[in-house]
């Protein structure tokens, strides 16, 4: 996984060393198996949140694990033209790269740690596509994609796109020097990533070397997930096994454990883990495609304001893409 590393973690900030008497250990509630599927024009996906109930999601509602595939010559596959409303795509590409556009004139190349931070708000229409030359090579493909919800308040902000690149994370590492902690969004233990965010949520992606172990000061205020990216591991206090593919779920408390197994697949030389969290916006989730509202009506009235084109239209540059007429609203 070429994602932003450091050749030496142990020059890097350092997580303090927790004390168990102040920074309560949360308990792991769950450990879920990703289903697998297929996204946009046919690449595989594992939904990451599947059988997870929403309340222990919140503010999160959606999170694809996007491969880990290796793609022949002119296999490589993406996304059409399509709306969105009342949240926010956080695309985070660790092998591979992903072009993306949108109606507002948004876009960019990411690709190995980088991030795409889309705020739909009122209304966009974006494409997420492979460049040509990797569709023309072929090459492992492997990302992220997560859904963060908007506030009610929030819901018609207008559109934004923020590009934020690997060398922008923050780097920290465990007091070992086990641990690589990339910090996308939020802070942990005082050092901040750069994704700004009207909710308030944390994103690490980390990785743990074999037989190391990670722990975070989490805010109690927020609710803690870790998913495997690849490799094996134990959650919480207790250890818990898990791995390739499935979610933790934790309770409350302070803190977040997650360790390695002293032994790794050929393919994950060490366990990959994307930690997440965030205060739970505790309002009602009407979701239904693209759009994810408070109401069915709010829902429905985002639909007929796509089909009339009030989402936004495709821009002239990008008309050559999917055959697209410029300056034409997509009815589909």
């Amino acid at each position: 996984m070429p994602a932003v590393t450091a050749k030496n973690p142990l020059a890097l900030p350092r997580v303090r060393t927790l004390d168990p008497a102040a920074d309560r250990a949360r308990p792991v509630v769950s450990v879920t198996t990703a289903p697998k599927g297929f996204e946009g024009e046919g690449f595989p996906v594992r939904r990451a949140f599947a059988g997870v109930d929403l309340r222990a999601l919140d503010p999160f509602v959606h999170m694809d694990q996007m491969g880990e595939v290796e793609y022949a010559p002119g296999e490589p596959k993406g996304t059409a033209w399509h709306p969105h409303r009342g949240f926010e795509t956080v695309t985070y590409m660790i092998d591979g790269e992903m072009a993306h556009s949108d109606s507002n004139g948004g876009g960019g190349l990411i690709g190995g740690g980088d991030t795409q931070w889309m705020t739909a708000g009122a209304g966009i229409l974006h494409i997420e596509t492979p460049p040509e030359y990797l569709v023309a090579s072929g090459g492992l493909f492997h990302g992220l994609q997560l859904w963060v919800n908007l506030p009610r308040a929030e819901k018609f902000a207008a559109p934004r796109y923020q590009d934020i690149t690997g060398d922008k994370v923050a780097l920290l590492s465990s007091p070992d020097g086990g641990a690589l902690v990339r910090v996308i969004a939020g802070e942990v233990d005082g050092h901040a990533g750069p994704g700004s965010t009207y909710t308030p949520i944390t994103l690490v992606h980390a990785t743990i070397a074999p037989g190391a172990s990670l722990t975070l000061p989490w805010r109690a205020d927020f609710n803690a997930l870790v998913y495997v990216l690849g490799g094996e591991g134990s959650v919480g206090a207790q250890e818990r096994p898990i791995g390739s593919g499935q979610l933790a779920v934790f309770g409350a408390g302070e803190s977040i454990t997650v360790g390695a197994n002293t032994e790794q697949d050929s393919r994950h030389p060490a366990l990959e883990v994307y930690i997440l969290g965030g205060r739970p916006i505790r309002e009602p989730i009407a979701m239904y495609g693209p759009f994810v509202m408070n109401t069915k009506a709010e829902v429905v009235a985002a639909f007929e304001d796509f089909q009339a084109g009030r989402l936004g239209s495709v821009p002239a540059a990008h008309a050559d893409v999917r055959g697209e007429r410029p300056g034409e609203p997509l009815t589909g």
